[in-house]
């Protein structure tokens, strides 16, 4: 139980309120800001207004999936109130508190290394990573099938990249019946994908694996789909890139060729936020738990 233990969970959006719920289950005392556009306040929550004093006894901070924008701004979806996060806020933290967020961009870090503030960043985590593989796989699909006019069942379909992402979406592609290529850099993924009956290819090689291809795939946070790879591709190809903004591919070149080219990383908070918000939950509760254990024997 996290009997005692204080957590100031500032912004967010549907996934946060799952994240107060398992928090509050656990008996912690928690503080939100950012909720005042709701009708009534998260239950086991205490809204407050966002100020420095809030962090002098916070054993815990939870921000939103991205932290903080490159000013400190922290989305926050029910509220029209402009949420600000400062140096001189965490520089208020105990020594022992940590910062939990889903990825941090570096004026986050930069915060929290500058005052010796522990940061925890939930998506690097392979548990996290692939239990949101899944809403990301069935995020994927829907817009597959949205912005086709074909049925998945006996398509041809590149993912670019086995990783956590990638190897979900390509069994869940292979499972409704599509004809899946898989582009990798290791041979350890070449030789997975083989096993898993995927066409395996290294993407260094990728210009000569798509010239007959419906959907492309990318979950590779650099740039592949360039201007070049897209001209050998069939105008009548979608690229679905699942990648962190700004994503692998070429957008401006798959416009001018008239082809339909998708930015869609943050599947799972858009497409079921609710499963999203619980994986972050339990997640959360555990790690702060483990902490909180910790400090009373302590460690």
């Amino acid at each position: 139980m996290l009997t005692g233990v204080h957590v100031l969970l500032i912004g967010g959006d549907a996934r946060q309120l799952e994240v107060i719920r398992k928090l509050a289950e656990l008996d912690a005392t928690v503080t939100v800001v950012g909720f005042d556009g709701l009708q009534q306040p998260p239950e086991g929550a205490t809204p407050a207004q966002l100020g420095e004093e809030l962090f002098d006894n916070a054993d815990a901070v939870i921000l939103p999936a991205v932290g903080t924008e490159d000013d400190g701004t922290v989305t926050a979806v029910f509220t029209d109130r402009q949420l600000k996060l400062t140096g001189e806020m965490i520089g208020r933290l105990p020594k022992h508190s940590k910062v939990y967020t889903g990825m941090a961009k570096s004026y986050l870090r930069q915060l929290c290394e500058n005052h010796g503030i522990a940061l925890v960043e939930l998506f690097d985590r392979d548990d996290v990573a692939i239990y949101n593989s899944i809403p990301t796989a069935e995020g994927a699909i829907m817009m597959a099938i949205q912005h086709t006019d074909i049925t998945l069942h006996g398509s041809s379909c590149t993912v670019l990249g086995l990783g956590r992402t990638g190897l979900t979406l390509a069994r869940t592609l292979q499972g409704l019946g599509a004809k899946v290529k898989a582009g990798v850099r290791r041979p350890e993924h070449y030789a997975r994908a083989w096993e898993m009956g995927f066409e395996p290819f290294y993407v260094k090689q990728l210009q000569h694996h798509v010239g007959n291809i419906d959907l492309l795939f990318n979950t590779i946070p650099t740039m592949i789909v360039t201007a070049q790879i897209i001209a050998h591709m069939p105008s009548r190809a979608v690229i679905i890139d699942l990648a962190s903004k700004p994503g692998g591919t070429d957008f401006r070149y798959a416009e001018k060729r008239g082809m339909k080219a998708l930015l869609a990383p943050g599947l799972p908070g858009i497409v079921a936020p609710k499963t999203a918000g619980r994986i972050m939950a339990e997640c959360l509760g555990r790690l702060i738990l483990e902490d909180h254990s910790q400090r009373g024997n302590g460690l």
